[in-house]
């Protein structure tokens, strides 16, 4: 086998690199911070949206203004309801499963566009094993993890007029929620950009051994 077959071969380690490079570059957020006038019109938009009565401004304002331009993990804790309840736009009486998924669907894919994507999503299996100085367990049904690359990309995401008309599917499928916003302070999973280094490295490797066979 030839020396320059061998230089050759490595042609394909550079485009691995790359496009490793480009997944980054559309995966974390390059923007920087929300900045003064971004939050404003952020804040305008949280008070003639169908969820101002369940969004707590002055948490959410505080939010934004501390923005670190980072991802970040919004933790959801729900209580379905439990019985049949009727659809909000055909009174059909449905479940609280079926109407939650005909909220979340049409968020999926932009949300995925967006660099964000669930982490975790979890189904209670019992009641608190471990607490005190808290109310009762209402009777939670589900956890929910989700990653978003920035707080700019949530805000516009949570905006979107495309997914204002599948709020009260939210509203009648859930009896209770809270969420917060968190960030990753160590974990024992793979996440995205682990996954792509990985395969892009074996696809690399693979087309770095066969090109030298050839």
């Amino acid at each position: 086998m030839s020396t320059s077959a061998i230089h050759g071969a490595w042609w394909v380690w550079l485009v691995a690199a790359g496009l490793y490079i480009v997944f980054r570059l559309w995966y974390d957020n390059w923007r920087g911070p929300l900045s003064k006038d971004e939050v404003e019109h952020f804040m305008r938009l949280a008070q003639s949206s169908p969820s101002r009565d369940h969004t707590d401004t002055e948490v959410l304002r505080a939010f934004l203004e501390k923005d670190d331009g980072k991802e970040f993990v919004m933790c959801n804790l729900i209580k379905l309801h439990a019985q049949a309840i009727a659809h909000p736009v055909s009174g059909e009486m449905t479940t609280s499963m079926s109407l939650i998924q005909q909220y979340f669907r049409p968020f999926l894919l932009t949300l995925l566009l967006s660099g964000g994507h669930p982490m975790l999503t979890s189904r209670k299996v019992a009641g608190y094993v471990d607490s005190w100085n808290t109310p009762p367990d209402p009777g939670w049904t589900a956890v929910g993890m989700m990653r978003y690359r920035s707080r700019r990309d949530a805000m516009r995401l949570t905006f979107d007029k495309r997914f204002q008309g599948g709020y009260p599917f939210k509203i009648a499928a859930i009896e209770q929620t809270f969420s917060f916003p968190t960030q990753v302070i160590s974990e024992m999973v793979l996440r995205p950009r682990g996954i792509v280094a990985l395969v892009l490295t074996l696809v690399a490797a693979l087309a770095h051994l066969a090109s030298l066979l050839i």
